[in-house]
């Protein structure tokens, strides 16, 4: 008997994808359902561009304590005996093309190193009191920078692009995770006293192309308005009725423009204004603050810019407190040895002096806001960041300064996931160049949103039919320093 299968006709293709239609989205499902699974069950605030983060997050928070100017590397973190030993000799390699191309010999660091906490790592006499906490730092000494130049570093260290018109990566971070708190800003930049920005001005703090809501909102920490016009002039009610008025209007162009993203950032930045002036008084009150927090962070000193410095720490710790997502810290000039106003720590002469005097400004006030953010419970899920735009050279310029050195320098974080205590890569003997787990900008940055929950390679922004990121085309996640 013949069997009736075999006199079948022939399946035709469309027939085949009919009938094994549920096959073929079985595999869709899949795919789909494994996608999806890389995903942490964490649903973002209103208005984050995305909707759950990529995997769990270690950190919410991030304060980034920007040294502007360049701070030596062999005269903080990362000690070179050889220095000692060869002061006064010329460099035994070729020196590259510096800012100023004053190069003399190789310089002694006129600060001493102490191994300190239970890891013994070396910190400088310039930051007693970042020793003492010293255990939850990362050190990566082995940073690189493509730029030698203030304004270009500058740019580059906090958007991954050496040029103006790109995100800040506090823009990227409240862009992509949106701010715990409608009433503040995602992203706040802090200044106090003499503190300008640095060499690229408030283009540093862009949203770029990115929607203007996420911008970063210069705040003065020590002015009676912290913002200006802050203060509303009319009562709470009269604004309220006044701005419902005006989001009519607003309202009708949104929707004759098709939902522009620009227009309903307005609309939006409008309404956080408004809470603002509640919010942000409320914020800069520290009186509620006791006797004892206040001297922790050094606001008794009688140096006005340390006093200046550590009221942008105290307020840093508040920010994190009520939920702002990426902060930024301001240094103050300095008139003992110091740099230009935008870039205090640039010292081509006087470096002692100058960096002694920048150290005083900044070492207390950082170190009372990694303890009280660890006293708090809030420092491991929050990462501090301190950095700037690339390193010293370990020879003179002049007599007694150091010009810039992109080619291996440190930075350090702390808290939100890190590995306390640690020390990832190294430079050469002479503290010139990165020759061990070399580092980029790019990763640094990496790393940072993977401890935020994000993978940097999918933090994307679509913009003259390029999808653009903070990391660009490059960046790896810095697992090592990972605990």
């Amino acid at each position: 008997m013949i069997n009736a299968a075999l006199n079948h006709p022939p399946i035709s293709r469309r027939d085949m994808l009919q009938h094994c239609s549920t096959g073929f989205g079985t595999l869709a499902l899949a795919g789909l359902m494994a996608e999806s699974g890389r995903a942490a069950p964490t649903d973002l605030p209103p208005g984050a561009a995305m909707k759950k983060t990529h995997h769990v997050p270690r950190a919410k928070h991030v304060i980034f304590c920007f040294m502007s100017g360049g701070v030596s590397h062999v005269d903080s973190f990362d000690p070179k005996p050889r220095l000692q030993k060869d002061h006064g000799k010329p460099m035994p390699v070729k020196i590259e093309r510096t800012m100023f191309n004053n190069n003399g010999n190789i310089m002694a660091s006129p600060f001493e190193f102490t191994p300190s906490g239970k890891s013994g790592i070396p910190v400088s006499s310039m930051f007693p009191h970042i020793a003492k906490v010293v255990d939850e730092l990362t050190i990566i000494r082995s940073m690189t920078s493509a730029l030698n130049e203030h304004a270009q570093a500058n740019f580059f260290m906090h958007s991954g692009f050496p040029i103006m018109g790109y995100p800040s990566a506090g823009a990227w971070a409240a862009y992509g995770l949106g701010t715990e708190n409608r009433d503040l800003p995602g992203y706040v930049v802090l200044q106090s006293g003499s503190a300008v920005p640095p060499h690229g001005g408030v283009s540093l703090f862009s949203n770029g192309f990115l929607p203007s809501q996420h911008q970063g909102s210069i705040m003065k920490a020590d002015q009676q308005e912290a913002i200006r016009n802050i203060r509303p002039g009319n009562s709470k009610v009269a604004q309220r009725n006044r701005l419902d008025f005006v989001k009519q209007f607003d309202q009708s162009f949104l929707d004759a423009t098709s939902g522009d993203a620009e227009v309903e950032a307005a609309i939006q930045n409008y309404e956080t204004a408004f809470r603002m002036q509640s919010a942000v008084p409320e914020l800069c009150d520290i009186s509620g603050e006791t006797e004892q927090t206040q001297k922790l962070y050094g606001l008794d000193s009688p140096v006005p810019e340390k006093a200046a410095y550590a009221r942008q720490c105290l307020l840093a710790r508040r920010l994190v407190e009520r939920g702002v997502r990426f902060i930024e810290l301001s240094c103050l000039t300095q008139n003992i040895g110091a740099g230009g106003a935008p870039n205090p720590w640039d010292q081509h002469g006087a470096l002692k002096a100058g960096h002694g005097a920048m150290a005083l400004q900044v070492d207390q006030p950082i170190a009372a806001l990694i303890a009280d953010l660890r006293a708090r419970g809030l420092l491991d899920e929050t990462l501090i960041v301190w950095a700037g735009e690339f390193g010293r050279t370990p020879f003179s310029q002049g007599s007694d300064g150091r010009d810039h050195n992109p080619y291996g320098f440190s930075v350090w974080l702390a808290g939100g996931g890190m590995k306390p205590g640690t020390i990832y890569g190294a430079t050469d003997d002479l503290g010139y160049y990165a020759v061990e787990n070399k580092s980029t900008v790019y990763d640094m940055w990496a790393t940072v949103l993977h401890q935020l929950g994000i993978d940097h390679e999918e933090l994307t922004y679509r913009y003259g039919g390029r999808d653009f990121r903070l990391t660009d085309v490059h960046g790896h996640v810095i697992h090592d320093i990972l605990a």
